[in-house]
Formats: structure tokens, C-alpha cells, sequence
């Protein structure tokens, strides 16, 4: 029914962030299956507990071309009808799936998201709340919870689960970072959604992630504001009657059924399905 996809260079101080990702979607209760783009590695360094499980497939990508590229590509070997962006060092609670599926298919929106949690190095977590109020939001409403490009971003790209020809039509921007920004944007603006009071994705902080890198800050300004003008756009060309401020139904928590990102906040195995691109 879905498909996670995850970009990952395979370092070596992340190995243990991906086999604890793959545990986290063990835990999950509905069918899903894992598209791995391996930028610019090959399957070598896969852990074996994601070289040794069917579900998970990968996708070599020859040299690196970076997270935007490599998700992008990696989203042709998509079969399921709903699919998840997410990155190799976070986690999915063990809830995150079926609250999301369950809703999306229930309400026939296009797509469904909730909130998100910052996992600190000792455990413990902190809940992000995006700017987005939760319940169902029309197509283009999530965008004006983003009232400008230095504002925190209305929704986490990968609390986002929808359905995949959605995601084909709003897939990563192509930018070297803030390439999420855009395809959460996108997705939101092209069909209806709902947005769930509780957490769905866990973005884990620690000193090797992209956000915590030097130089990160260089192109954030620049990125957030292609992102924003994008949302304007597409806002401005599908929906030009819709009143400017975003509304929304919101949904208590008994009514959003059971079951982001912030600002600054061995080998492989025979029977394995592997795409090489190129030679």
C-alpha cells in the first residue's frame, strides 16, 4: 500500500540512523515497502537487516547528484498507490502509517499529515506543531499558514503521506537543499488533505545532520523564498477566487482516529531487487 523513499550515501555514522529507521517501519501495521536511492554508493555497505528484507529495494544512482535528484529518481520504482518521503537518520512512530492511511482513504483526499518530533541524542523528544491548524485544508490553503519565506514552514514535507500520482506531479524542487520545502507545497496545493493533532514522523537531532552542517545557512534564505514564491504561484494559478487567508475544519483528537520539520530545530544479498542506472 506504500512506499517509503529514502535517499542515503550509506556513511558510516549513519548506518545505525538507517537500521533503526527500517526497525521503526518493521513496527508499522499496515503493508508498506522501502525504495532506497543510494547516492552515488553502491548496496555494499547496506545493513543487513534492509539487505536481507524483501520489502526494501534500492536504486543505484552512478554518482552522487544529491538528496532532490536521487529522491526523484528513486520515486520511478514507486508501485503502491500512497508513498512517504523520509531521510535515513528519522524515525516513524509506530502508529504513523495506519492513523494517516486510515484517514486519507476514509475522507478520499489526496493526502494526509500530522505533526512532527525532534528526537535529542538522549531520548527524549519535543513536539513540533506546524503552522498548519489541524483538520482538512482545500487544495492551496497550506500555503498561506506561511506568511513569509523567514517564517517557519506551514507543514513537514515527511509527515506528509499521499498518494503517488499526487507525489509524481509534485515531486522534490531542484535545489540543493530546501528541495523538501517544494514538494510539500506542491502536494498541498494540488489537492485537498488532512492534517492530524499528533505526531507522525521523528526527526532526529544530532551533529551530522544536513541542518547542522556549515554553510547550511548560505542558501536557506534563498531557498525558502523560491519555495514561497512557488506556493504563491501555484496558489494564484489554481485557486485565483479563493480568499487569501487559509482555513481549516479542525479536527479533535477522538475524530482523527487512531493512528516537521522545524526551522532551527554487510553486503548485499541474492534475491534482492537492484536498479543500476547508467554503467
Amino acid at each position: 500500500m506504500i512506499t517509503v523513499v529514502i535517499a542515503t550515501r550509506l556513511r558510516e555514522d549513519r548506518l545505525g540512523f538507517l537500521t533503526a529507521m527500517h526497525r521503526s517501519l518493521c513496527r508499522q501495521t499496515v503493508p508498506w515497502e522501502a525504495v532506497l536511492a543510494l547516492d552515488g554508493v553502491g548496496p555494499e555497505r547496506l545493513p543487513a537487516p534492509l539487505a536481507s528484507d524483501p520489502r526494501v529495494r534500492t536504486l543505484a544512482v552512478p554518482r552522487s547528484v544529491g538528496a532532490a535528484c536521487a529522491r526523484n529518481l528513486a520515486l520511478n520504482l514507486v508501485r503502491t498507490p500512497y508513498m512517504n518521503w523520509a531521510d535515513d537518520d528519522d524515525l516513524f512512530p509506530d502508529h504513523a502509517m495506519a492513523a494517516r492511511l486510515g484517514t486519507l482513504e476514509q475522507a478520499g483526499v489526496g493526502w494526509c499529515a500530522g505533526w512532527s518530533e525532534d528526537l535529542h541524542p538522549d531520548g527524549s523528544t519535543k513536539l513540533w506543531r506546524c503552522p498548519a491548524p489541524p483538520g482538512r485544508h482545500e487544495a492551496g490553503d497550506v500555503w498561506t499558514y506561511w506568511r513569509s519565506p523567514a517564517d517557519t514552514i506551514p507543514i513537514g514535507p515527511t509527515t506528509i503521506l499521499a498518494r503517488t500520482e499526487l507525489v509524481r506531479a509534485a515531486p522534490m524542487g531542484g535545489l540543493v537543499q530546501g528541495e523538501d520545502y517544494m514538494t510539500a507545497v506542491g502536494i498541498t496545493s494540488l489537492a485537498p488533505g488532512i492534517l492530524l493533532p499528533q505526531p507522525v514522523y521523528r526527526y532526529r537531532k544530532h551533529p551530522g545532520q544536513m541542518t547542522a552542517q556549515p554553510g547550511y545557512d548560505q542558501l536557506e534564505s534563498a531557498a525558502r523564498e523560491h519555495a514561497w514564491q512557488y506556493g504563491r504561484s501555484l496558489r494564484s494559478l489554481l485557486c485565483p477566487h479563493r480568499r487569501p487567508t487559509g482555513s481549516s475544519r479542525r479536527l479533535r483528537g477522538t475524530d482523527a482516529g487512531r493512528g516537521t520539520r522545524s526551522g532551527p530545530s554487510p553486503n548485499g544479498r541474492a534475491g534482492r531487487s537492484e536498479l543500476v542506472i547508467g554503467g
